[in-house]
């Protein structure tokens, strides 16, 4: 049996709580202008796409090393607690794990934020290794929306 794992990171940023979940929940107009090498586009194919059960197809750009697309679909929100969670039911990580879901949080750190960031995933065989490059891309992308926000 291929095996279970999951993977965590904090990252510390500049750009208010609520202003980073906000541009973090209008993913699909934000992304792309924010991080054209990352995200070609982002659409939503069902609901509004920040409620549960919506349903988001992401075409990564070149910067993605491993996944063109994903298709996604929005597991739990909590506006107050600014938490999403989502799993990749689509694309081209499921090459990879049998199944991938992440969670992110964003909360209050002084002037500016701090984004928690995790996955849990199954893997395809044991040979996989684990996702740490699907992580730094999250970390990347991260760091690089804050120096968007608050140029």
């Amino acid at each position: 049996m291929a095996g279970l794992g999951k993977l965590d990171v904090e990252v510390e940023l500049k750009t208010n709580a609520v202003k980073f979940w906000e541009s973090l929940r209008d993913s699909q107009t934000v992304f792309p202008k924010a991080l054209p090498l990352q995200y070609k586009s982002i659409q939503i194919l069902e609901g509004d796409g920040k409620c549960v059960g919506s349903v988001r197809l992401v075409h990564f750009g070149e910067a993605s090393p491993i996944v063109t697309f994903s298709k996604e679909k929005i597991d739990a929100v909590d506006e107050e607690k600014k938490t999403e969670s989502y799993s990749v039911i689509e694309g081209d990580l499921l090459k990879f794990y049998k199944s991938f879901k992440a969670a992110l949080t964003v909360s209050p750190k002084g002037e500016g934020s701090l984004v928690k960031w995790g996955c849990e995933f199954e893997k395809a065989s044991d040979d996989i290794p684990d996702p740490n490059i699907i992580r730094d891309f999250a970390v990347e992308n991260f760091t690089k929306l804050d120096a968007y926000l608050q140029a």
